[in-house]
């Protein structure tokens, strides 16, 4: 079974991974969002991703703990 994709959308065209994770409400905080990043424990395009400062463009896809978000403008 396919896992549904939300999308969220950002209101400009790149935004970091870690402040989209709070963006999104996959985590509740900037500190939870450093640990799981640096943790190995989130993926952007289906590569695990350990720099919480990457920037995320329009169509990217982030996984954590079994959801997956799209980046949106």
């Amino acid at each position: 079974m396919t896992t549904p994709i939300d999308d969220v959308s950002i209101g400009g065209e790149m935004i970091r991974l870690g402040q989209f994770l709070k963006f999104a409400g996959l985590l509740d905080s900037g500190g939870d969002a450093k640990e799981v990043v640096i943790d190995g424990f989130v993926s952007v395009n289906g590569e695990v991703e350990r720099r919480r400062g990457r920037q995320l463009r329009d169509g990217d896809l982030v996984t954590f703990e079994g959801r997956t978000v799209r980046v949106r403008p």
